[in-house]
């Protein structure tokens, strides 16, 4: 196996103390045989509910590819997965995706007409909510007390120390995460009550403030950069999520922090840290090696951690037609869904012959004129399940891909260092931000010849999507520019429109959905739901 924390995953999916099934309360008391006191003995078990709270965040269940569910009354095959309702929330409201399948909710997506009832929203809060409860159940049980009370001390006890810090910063994300979609969720920590408890609602700003205190409590506690396992976070990855906090606080509270954002974006740049030589071995089936540019990703196995979702999902639902499968190392002729509208690659002008190494499309029409037919707009070739050398994944014959996906990478920070300059923050310069947004030109053209001389905050929203496209920023970088729902930017198919229309300004928050609404009355819906 790949991976370094996963290897206790085979374990822990047999024996977390977290349940299969998530109900509507965000915390609840376990409902399988194995107690914490069996699960937390011992120092090994602790690591292997770690494992379970990390793998949480590419598995479906506890018996992939499916079979037994975390959440009950979600689809393992399609809106179970956190990467996959993360991707169709992020990636396909917008430009950069389009999904050609009739699934009920799927048109919705792009269309921007969803609703409470949409299966994917409810997919994606519902996925958010459960690894929020696991966190809950592992900062409880890993408080100094139960530790001390289960006879663990020493090396041992400090170690746990170690993973109780971990678990509050994934739980910080996945608070991001129904902050930034969702605006008002339910709220609930591990001091609350267990069982039948009925969590109050926190306001936006409100969770903004305790995502931002959680995130500066713990950045002193966690392992230096570079010093944990793979795939597991450190203190680089706490920088890198409060710059992405800071860069958007102006919507989630109405006040601007880009002098904060800058802070935090300059500790991950001198963090150690250094862009890949090759734009395209990020996410190919070993960017696990030899990649010092990805500060937290997913991580993935296609021998060990099988899904539908994650990047299995975007590599198999990107090719279709006649595409090569071998090129994408799958062994099927892929699912024929995902494609892009003709926005994204019109930002590389000649996409087709610009030396520009991130425009990476397929297809011979870039026009969209049914939005059903796979063959209408270009296919995107950016993930793909091969080695850097060219050999397949590991699992190549089951379509299950080894591609990590990077939540956090440094040249998202030079772009929010760039942004956070121009938007006014102190504590950086603009040549400075120039010489970052050149390191990205330069490897994406092998040269200089892409270099800039000036930036504005328009060329780095396009710069943006040429670097970041599928990576799950699109939609709230649009919003950020409020040209997600408005009408001075459309793309194909917007506002379910041929050639795009703007939507009502509520669709920049989703809903909460109408099963959480009806099981918990201390929730009131977003305006306009």
């Amino acid at each position: 196996m790949k991976k370094n924390l996963f290897k206790y995953i085979c374990v822990a999916l047999g024996s977390a103390v977290i349940a299969t099934s998530c109900t509507k309360d965000l915390d609840r008391t376990p409902t399988n045989d194995i107690t914490a006191d069996v699960v937390y003995k011992t120092p090994a078990g602790y690591k292997q509910v770690l494992a379970k709270v990390y793998g949480s965040f590419a598995l479906t269940g506890n018996a992939g590819p499916a079979g037994s569910p975390d959440v009950q009354g979600l689809d393992e095959g399609s809106n179970a997965d956190f990467l996959r309702t993360f991707f169709n929330a992020q990636e396909v409201t917008t430009d950069e995706a389009i999904c050609g399948w009739n699934d009920p909710g799927i048109p919705d997506l792009h269309y921007q007409s969803w609703t409470s009832t949409n299966p994917f929203l409810l997919g994606l809060y519902d996925r958010a909510i459960f690894q929020i409860s696991m966190c809950n159940e592992f900062i409880r049980e890993s408080a100094d007390d139960k530790v001390a009370g289960r006879g663990i001390s020493g090396a041992d006890a400090d170690d746990i120390k170690h993973y109780r810090v971990e678990a509050r910063f994934l739980r910080a994300f996945q608070y991001w995460v129904l902050m930034d979609l969702y605006a008002n969720p339910p709220f609930v920590t591990e001091n609350d009550p267990i069982g039948k408890y009925l969590p109050p609602q926190i306001k936006r700003a409100d969770l903004f403030t305790y995502v931002e205190k959680e995130l500066k409590e713990i950045e002193p506690l966690m392992v230096a950069p570079h010093q944990n396992e793979y795939a597991r976070a450190d203190q680089a990855t706490v920088w890198a999520l409060l710059a992405r906090l800071y860069l958007n606080a102006e919507t989630y509270t109405g006040t601007a922090r880009y002098t904060d954002a800058l802070t935090y974006a300059n500790k991950v740049i001198a963090g150690g840290y250094d862009l890949k030589a090759k734009y395209n071995q990020l996410f190919l089936a070993d960017n696990n090696k030899n990649n010092n540019e990805v500060i937290f990703p997913i991580a993935y196995d296609g021998l060990h951690t099988q899904s539908y979702g994650g990047t299995s999902f975007i590599i198999n639902a990107s090719v279709g037609g006649s595409m090569d499968q071998k090129l994408f190392g799958i062994s099927s002729g892929g699912w024929g869904g995902l494609r892009t509208t003709k926005n994204l690659p019109l930002l590389f002008g000649n996409y087709a012959t610009t030396k520009d190494s991130r425009s990476m499309f397929m297809g011979d029409k870039i026009e969209i004129d049914n939005v059903s037919a796979f063959t209408d707009g270009l296919a995107v070739a950016k993930f793909r399940n091969v080695n850097s050398d060219g050999t397949p994944g590991s699992n190549v014959s089951q379509s299950f891909s080894d591609v990590d996906f990077p939540l956090f990478r440094l040249a998202e920070q030079y772009l929010i260092y760039a942004e956070a300059v121009l938007r006014g923050g102190t504590g950086g310069d603009k040549a400075t931000a120039i010489s970052y947004i050149n390191k990205l030109r330069q490897r994406a053209y092998g040269d200089a010849s892409g270099n800039v001389a000036d930036i504005s905050l328009d060329f780095i929203l396009d710069e943006r999507a040429r670097e970041l496209y599928w990576e799950g920023f699109r939609r709230t970088d649009l919003i950020r520019y409020n040209r997600f729902t408005t009408s001075n930017y459309v793309w194909p198919w917007k506002g379910g429109v041929k050639n795009g229309t703007g939507v009502d300004a509520h669709f920049n928050i989703f809903p909460i959905p109408v099963t959480d609404l009806t099981a918990n009355p201390n929730l009131k819906q977003n305006d306009k739901y």
